[in-house]
């Protein structure tokens, strides 16, 4: 008798799986892989696909989101989309990348993020919920493209809307990936055709008309200022996702041992692009030493030549912008272009410079961090608070003592303060809490999810209804 083996098993698998997405979309007038030639296409059937969806329960909105959930988290999908993010924009770590998109897959949260608020008394029933825009037209970064569109995808179908995305032109051959995917997916678990949708060649000409479309009713940007500013700019509701220079702040008081390993694991992690990852450190002079030598311990490795600081800056920063050729490279890569060898295993380069040097004031998204040496916690504080810029994004502080965490948790007014641990325990890694990767300081909604992306609608039933 023959036996059957694991490949055989995987293969039938597979050709059930392929004849089902076949049907499913035979069995779907107008369905697409959501890749349309041109944007107002792309907009015409995401906007048809609202008005269908409308049709769905909220039974169905949890099929289909479990359904992104399941395709998103699958573990060769997961790993094909780090390894492809990393090949097509040159950025960032594949292992971490992998962290990212398993958190954006399984921590975005769905309709369970939608309250219903009723009031009930001698005049009837009142209730608030949460409904659709309609079409949100959503800008998606390079930095984190997969990650960002997992997340957005979730939070705006709950919601009960469809997304035309926007990516980024260095970020197109990954996103048409998982926007496939995530379409076929969607097609067997039977959701209305064309609900997550884009254009084949992503463009500025192509945002803008994006932007503009009378159809689109709400503008999601994650990103840089400019792209902000043009949200904020358009007329319409928009969330705005800009910007950060995280500070790290670590007084007499830390467990010098623990912030200096939490430290250089949040500003390495996937080579410092998230916006909310450590950018530069202010440290009280009496534990700077023992900061660093700690660091060095955790894959650290400090530049100590003055010339060679200045050859590395000049090289990653230019008019107080990253130079993008350097954006996400591996700190070897980086220290190799100076002319500097470092041990293998090297995650982080570290440097002590003044306050006002590029490795402080620049959001560099580069596994690189300035340490600057202050007399005291207050004016670590002051410094902290002048050198994030008034992005409102992320800060961190490594202290025991209460009274200066709260201090400087008043002082920034940042979106997340993450309290002696590494920044991206504040985005749901390491830290409680749910994951998101668009965090809309400029625009105040905070960490984005399926409410942000919701109306407030309420509906009065007058004299009736109350049963107490």
């Amino acid at each position: 008798m023959s036996t059957i083996s694991p490949d055989m098993v995987r293969q039938v698998i597979q050709d059930v799986v392929q004849e089902v997405v076949a049907k499913a979309q035979s069995a779907h007038d107008g369905a697409s892989d959501g890749v349309f030639a041109d944007m107002d296409s792309a907009i015409a059937a995401a906007d048809k696909a609202w008005r269908q969806y409308m049709e769905c329960s909220m039974a169905d909105r949890a099929r289909f989101i479990q359904a992104i959930r399941d395709v998103a988290s699958l573990d060769e999908n997961v790993r094909y989309m780090a390894e492809l993010t990393v090949e097509e924009t040159g950025m960032g770590r594949v292992d971490d990348k992998i962290l990212k998109n398993k958190a954006a897959a399984l921590q975005t949260p769905g309709i369970e993020d939608l309250p219903t608020e009723a009031w009930s008394g001698d005049d009837g029933l009142t209730t608030l919920e949460l409904s659709p825009f309609g079409v949100i037209g959503a800008i998606t970064p390079t930095t984190n493209p997969t990650e960002t569109v997992i997340n957005n995808v979730i939070g705006m179908l709950a919601a009960g809307n469809s997304v035309v995305f926007s990516p980024h032109p260095r970020a197109t051959k990954v996103t048409h990936w998982l926007i496939r995917k995530i379409n076929a997916a969607l097609t067997v678990a039977g959701a209305p055709a064309n609900l997550v949708v884009t254009v084949e060649k992503p463009s500025i000409d192509n945002t803008n008309a994006m932007m503009a479309h009378p159809r689109v009713r709400m503008l999601v940007a994650t990103g840089g200022p400019g792209i902000v500013k043009a949200v904020l700019s358009s007329g319409k509701k928009g969330i705005g996702a800009g910007a950060g220079n995280p500070p790290a702040v670590v007084d007499q008081t830390a467990d010098i041992v623990r912030a200096a390993r939490d430290i250089v694991n949040g500003a390495c992690f996937d080579n410092n692009l998230p916006c909310t990852a450590e950018k530069e450190v202010l440290a009280v002079e009496c534990v700077v030493d023992l900061l660093k030598f700690e660091m060095l311990k955790n894959g650290a490795y400090e530049l100590k030549d003055p010339a060679k600081i200045a050859q590395l800056a000049e090289m990653v920063s230019k008019d107080g912008h990253a130079v993008t050729k350097w954006v996400g490279k591996d700190a070897s890569v980086l220290a190799e272009a100076v002319g500097v060898e470092v041990p293998k295993g090297t995650r982080l380069l570290i440097a002590e410079v003044p306050f006002d040097h590029a490795f402080v004031q620049t959001e560099l998204m580069m596994p690189i961090l300035g340490i600057v040496r202050v007399k005291d916690v207050d004016t670590a504080i002051d410094l902290a608070v002048e050198a994030e810029h008034g992005n409102r994004h992320t800060a961190i502080m490594h202290s025991a003592d209460v009274n200066a965490l709260t201090k400087m948790a008043k002082r920034i007014q940042t979106t997340i303060f993450v309290k002696n641990g590494p920044s991206y325990a504040g985005i749901g890694l390491g830290g409680e809490g749910y994951t998101t990767f668009t965090i809309a300081g400029p625009t105040g909604e905070g960490l984005t999810s399926a409410r942000c992306y919701a109306r407030r609608r309420r509906c009065a039933l007058v004299g009736g209804m109350n049963v107490r």
